[in-house]
């Protein structure tokens, strides 16, 4: 990215932030707070895009009902005294990236809080008129990526606001990042020792999506691969597989769950499970893989399943988003 050179009273670090944005997450592990985060979530016609008419009335009058109470206890197992962890993370890489680069970094969130509009207005309040805008997805997808970055033009629109933009779509093969997801998979498994195999658990979306043009499965496939290179990993030692589908049409395959079953019904002892997609761990990492597919691993006959966690908050992670934006 380059840099401004000219006079400048507040300097060039203060005329360039870096906003990166996330997913979001309720404000507490409560069914009210669930409902009000799956609410906002599951009405975005990126995340389903079925028809509004349709799909409105099943969200508030059915899968909303059935689901919060669930989905909050799920986040109740997780739920630091901090807080959330995909917001005490995020934070805490919003503060890593400022230090290291010494220029103002703040954090939206597509859903929930911190909202998008309050981190653009904290930057304008820093004096910064132009932005880099860094997804904490590594892999390009309009359900996640796409939402964002309309979350982001709706509060410029409100705001008034046009600073220059440097939009970043993707890092999903970018050397800094693939070397710093293999070192923490190979350090990992220096620490704790090889499981029989390795799963890369991608969040997982709709076939239909792929189809329509989306272009995320391939960007998951060349990761994987990237990132197995890195760490030094055997072809026959990974899979790469799909998680948190839901609703009746096919997701992407193969589904991370009856993979777990499958090798523990094959004579597959231990599995650890990393997962490349999240940039810092959530409810899909800490609850769906470290503990519900645990257990479904244990009851299908396997012995160990260790998860590998996210880079979160590490100076490596911050270090390597840096090389992205440099870039």
């Amino acid at each position: 990215m380059e840099n401004h050179t000219e006079n400048s009273a507040s300097g060039p670090e203060n005329r360039q932030g870096l906003l990166i944005f996330n997913l979001g997450t309720p404000d507490k592990p409560e069914r009210a707070a669930v409902a009000r985060y799956l609410r906002e979530f599951l009405s975005d016609p990126r995340v389903v895009d079925l028809p509004r008419l349709l799909w409105l009335p099943l969200l508030n009058l059915v899968i909303i009902p059935l689901r919060a109470g669930r989905v909050a206890k799920a986040y109740g197992r997780i739920w630091h005294k901090e807080g959330s962890p995909l917001l005490r993370f995020s934070q805490g890489l919003a503060r890593r990236l400022a230090a290291l680069s010494a220029r103002p970094v703040e954090l939206g969130m597509t859903y929930g809080q911190p909202s998008m509009r309050q981190a653009l207005e904290a930057l304008r309040e820093k004096g910064v008129e132009e932005i880099t805008v860094l997804p904490l997805y590594p892999q390009y997808s309009g359900t996640t990526t796409a939402a964002g970055y309309d979350a982001v033009d709706a509060a410029l629109e409100k705001m008034n606001w046009r600073p220059q933009q440097n939009r970043i779509n993707d890092y999903h093969e970018h050397p800094a990042w693939v070397a710093a997801v293999a070192e923490s998979v190979r350090a990992y498994r220096e620490a704790h020792g090889a499981a029989d195999k390795l799963l890369f658990s991608m969040h997982g979306i709709p076939q239909r999506y792929v189809a329509q043009g989306d272009p995320y499965q391939g960007h998951c496939e060349a990761s994987a691969k990237a990132i197995a290179q890195a760490a030094g990993l055997a072809d026959e030692a990974w899979m790469l597989t799909y998680q948190s589908r839901f609703g009746r049409e096919p997701w992407l395959q193969p589904y991370t769950d009856k993979t777990l079953e499958a090798l523990a019904e094959e004579g597959v002892r231990s599995v650890q499970v990393v997962c490349p997609g999240f940039a810092v761990d959530c409810l899909e990492t800490l609850e769906e893989i470290a503990m519900e597919n645990l257990d479904l691993f244990i009851e299908a006959g396997g012995e160990s399943l260790e998860y590998i966690p996210a880079l979160n908050d590490s100076e490596a992670h911050a270090r390597a988003l840096l090389e992205v934006v440099k870039d």
